[in-house]
């Protein structure tokens, strides 16, 4: 079971949703970079499970520990290995349902591929893995920070309710993590209506990445765009991705999507940062279809392990959006594969 992703840095997680815990190692970490677990813990707390009433209501601080290469709050250019403890992974309701598929979920798949699966809370296809994620991602941001790179994201749609502003200072100011104060009422409403019908709700997530110098990525087969593609859509709930204008250039002429050119420089920024699968100079903007959450207590169909139609309800404790928790997942990815990037880059003339 592949479990890493980089080439340079790189990251390897490990641990199941209902195991002991879970943790990263990560490889490529540049010695000299000023780093202590406060750090990394201020953007799990961003993730963490609990936090809001658009969040599962498992507790865990995610508390985070790191175990190497560190000394004296320095990196030291060993691998990083990090551990988050599991203390409220309560498994009584899947122990229920260990003999049936639940609809939406890699239960099938899984047991079809490895024979033997992990029935509590999906074990390795949990979400709870992208903490790891986030721990990584953390080291990739302070980084990338220090050389005027920043990611920012944000939840811009959820069941059909659209942000129409950005304004990055609201972000974590509402539960639902918009940057559009105006509508994150009406984006809470629609979560918490799913909640009562015992449903859930997907949306949209929009990553704005800004300070790339030109010429990041690899033309061919290591795109920018493809790489970070390829690094959404390792997020389980992600369905879809578009970068600038995305699907909206079906519908225009050349003369209109092309991003013209003057003296100051690009004249519109349509192809969303990425020219050729280079960075272009001009901000990153991508944004990522979230499914509704699959685990709900609505009864639905599915079948059991010897393939017996039967009825399922999926109790325990679940997000009725993800949305809001995927953002310093997707802020995570994104700066895990910018950073490798650079450092695959580094010996181009890269300013």
């Amino acid at each position: 079971m592949a479990s890493s992703f980089g080439k340079i840095f790189s990251i390897t997680t490990f641990g199941e949703s209902h195991g002991k815990g879970i943790g990263v190692v990560v490889d490529g970490v540049p010695s000299g970079i000023k780093l202590k677990e406060a750090d990394i813990q201020k953007d799990l707390d961003r993730r963490r499970p609990g936090q809001s009433l658009m969040t599962t209501k498992r507790k865990e601080d995610d508390a985070v520990e790191i175990l190497s290469g560190v000394f004296e709050n320095m990196t030291t250019g060993a691998p990083v290995a990090m551990l988050i403890r599991n203390k409220d992974n309560d498994s009584r309701k899947y122990d229920e349902i260990r003999e049936l598929y639940r609809p939406g979920h890699a239960d099938y798949t899984y047991d079809k591929k490895y024979v033997l699966r992990d029935h509590r809370g999906g074990g390795r296809s949990s979400g709870r893995e992208t903490a790891c994620r986030v721990a990584a991602g953390a080291i990739a941001k302070k980084y990338l920070s220090a050389r005027g790179i920043e990611i920012t994201a944000a939840t811009t749609e959820v069941q059909g309710v659209k942000a129409k502003q950005w304004i990055s200072s609201q972000i974590e100011n509402n539960p639902i993590r918009t940057a559009d104060p105006n509508v994150a009422k009406e984006m809470e409403q629609c979560v918490l209506n799913a909640m009562k019908n015992a449903d859930s709700v997907g949306g949209v997530v929009e990553c704005r990445i800004e300070g790339l110098p030109v010429g990041l990525g690899e033309p061919l087969y290591d795109k920018l765009d493809a790489m970070l593609a390829h690094a959404m859509f390792s997020i389980g709930t992600i369905r879809g991705l578009t970068f600038g204008n995305g699907f909206d250039c079906t519908s225009l002429l050349g003369s209109e999507n092309n991003d013209q050119m003057n003296k100051d420089g690009f004249m519109s920024n349509r192809c969303g940062g990425i020219l050729g699968g280079l960075s272009n100079g001009m901000p990153i903007s991508m944004r990522m279809a979230i499914k509704p959450t699959a685990s709900i207590a609505t009864i639905q169909q599915t079948v059991d392990l010897n393939g017996k139609e039967s009825k399922i309800r999926v109790e325990g404790r679940h997000d009725p959006c993800i949305c809001p928790r995927a953002v310093p997942v997707v802020e995570a990815m994104a700066a895990i594969t910018l950073m490798d990037a650079l450092l695959m880059s580094s010996s181009n003339n890269i300013a």
